[in-house]
């Protein structure tokens, strides 16, 4: 795994990027799957990487995987280029429907103080 400082710092970025709960998440998760016809079940709800980050919210930090730290990299890297950090919420950008609901996937709420 990462050295510990390049971990630690990792872990600090990864929770503040990620500013959703563990429910908050799970719920987004369900509700963007469902549609009229069907829903799918509740653990498969959410595409691959937003089931990832929801299992990295629910671990310790000793419990991490190679892959979790990829993931955790991963998002750090999308919700940066996505967000103006420094300036957030911008208001025409964090109400773009279709920008805030790809950065919710990955555990990120711009309009969440």
């Amino acid at each position: 795994m990462a050295d510990s400082l390049e971990f630690e710092a990792l872990w600090d970025d990864f929770h503040r990027v990620v500013n959703m709960s563990s429910a908050e998440l799970a719920a987004w998760l369900k509700v963007r799957d469902a549609d009229e016809e069907t829903e799918p079940l509740p653990e498969h709800a959410g595409g691959e990487t937003g089931q990832h980050v929801l299992a990295i919210l629910q671990k310790r930090r000793t419990d991490l995987t190679e892959d979790d730290v990829r993931v955790m990299r991963q998002v750090v890297d999308t919700v940066g280029e996505l967000v103006d950090a420094e300036n957030e919420p911008e208001p025409e950008n964090a109400r773009d429907t279709g920008r805030r609901h790809r950065l919710m996937t990955l555990g990120h709420d711009p309009l969440k103080p």
